[in-house]
């Protein structure tokens, strides 16, 4: 399975961004799928999961702000990021879970500036 993120870009405070990640697999046929993000000298943290048939889970940090969602007729899985501040700077990473494996997309640059 591949995954190709797009969408990252600098953006000023209070902004918004789009970010998309398109599958070579049936998005609807993940168990789970989902966005991380890594700060400059941080570990890689989840952000937002999709669990198929089950809830949208997101990290306190950007719970109201943030929203997972997934266009399984296009197999692309989006977020979309609202009133953006500089502590969500980062590398956004894209994942998903089919069967017994977890694929990661190769990540999109998000800046936002103060």
């Amino acid at each position: 399975v591949q995954l190709q993120a797009s969408g990252g870009g600098l953006v000023q405070a209070g902004g918004s961004l789009t970010l998309s990640c398109a599958a070579s697999a049936s998005v609807a046929s993940a168990n789970t799928m989902s966005w991380f993000r890594q700060a400059p000298g941080k570990q890689r943290e989840l952000v937002a999961l999709l669990t198929t048939g089950g809830p949208k889970n997101y990290a306190e940090s950007v719970k109201g702000r943030f929203t997972i969602s997934r266009d399984m007729a296009k197999n692309t899985l989006y977020l979309q990021m609202n009133n953006l501040k500089p502590e969500d700077t980062g590398v956004y990473y894209c994942a998903g879970f089919w069967t017994t494996s977890r694929y990661w997309g190769q990540g999109t640059q998000v800046t936002v500036s103060s």
